[in-house]
């Protein structure tokens, strides 16, 4: 049967008006209160949770901070925002060969002659082992006598320190220096012997064999002429940790740190325990 004319006319309306309900937004209906306070009742997904053992079972030693930490506690500490981090290590005059060059004492007096590239390490480093077994470690810059430093183009003198009392240098502080304890800093910005707790480097290893970790406190022992402003240069005593370090947590990326933590409220006794071991 045909359609009618006056069908005919009314189709082109019908077949919009099909089109305009099918695809009108369903309209927005505000929850009701009974919702609303099951929503907020409704308990927000857990953070992930540090596990509580290692391999081997036994309990893991740095739980609580690893967890304070996870949660953004408060209470970790005063936060004094990002730092530029770096490394410095100890090299060793026995791993190094080549031209020999003099080693001077504050009073330009040779103390050694050691191979070029030992020396050139060592004035950057602030201290070393010579290979007769005694310690050398910054005593002053602007030596005349000095060999200049390529890196920083500072003549650095050094002092001839008793590997008892200082196997691996001193600091800034005149306190002997401890490898992934001691860090140099801008005592303009952190006095020395202040506490720190930086969460970037809790749990990473100590050792290559992963033996234990690390519980993120440091004790500001040292300073550098390159050591300015919001920038922490860690002591890793071996060049194999700094490797290992600078793989996990690298050089420049930038660390927190965070001062009268209760995670680092030892760190003095700590530090007395290490160096009489």
């Amino acid at each position: 049967m045909r359609p009618s004319p006056l069908t005919r006319k009314l189709a082109p309306a019908l077949v919009l008006g099909s089109l305009l309900t099918c695809t009108a937004p369903t309209r927005w209906v505000p929850p009701q209160p009974s919702e609303l306070l099951a929503l907020q009742a409704s308990p927000a997904p857990p953070a992930p949770v540090p596990k509580t053992q290692r391999i081997g079972g036994e309990l893991d030693p740095l739980l609580a901070q690893k967890l304070a930490v996870a949660r953004g506690d408060a209470s970790i500490g005063r936060k004094l925002g990002v730092f530029r981090n770096t490394y410095y290590d100890f090299p060793l005059e026995r791993e190094y060969t080549g031209q020999l060059v003099d080693v001077f004492d504050a009073s330009c007096r040779s103390l050694a002659r050691v191979p070029q590239e030992f020396h050139d390490t060592l004035c950057m480093q602030g201290s070393g082992l010579l290979a007769d077994g005694r310690t050398l470690s910054f005593a002053r810059r602007d030596c005349s006598c000095a060999r200049r430093c390529p890196r920083s183009s500072q003549q650095i003198c050094f002092e001839a320190l008793a590997p008892e009392r200082f196997p691996w240098g001193r600091g800034a502080s005149g306190d002997p220096i401890t490898p992934l304890l001691s860090v140099a800093v801008d005592i303009d910005v952190i006095a020395l012997g202040t506490p720190l707790f930086i969460p970037e480097y809790l749990g990473l290893p100590r050792d290559a064999e992963h033996h234990s970790e690390h519980d993120g406190c440091f004790i500001a022992q040292d300073r550098g002429i390159r050591i300015q402003g919001r920038h922490i240069d860690v002591f890793t005593g071996e060049e194999s940790l700094t490797e290992l370090w600078n793989r996990l947590v690298p050089s420049n990326r930038g660390v927190t740190v965070i001062v009268d933590s209760p995670f680092c409220s030892g760190v003095h006794l700590e530090t007395k325990d290490a160096l009489t071991q």
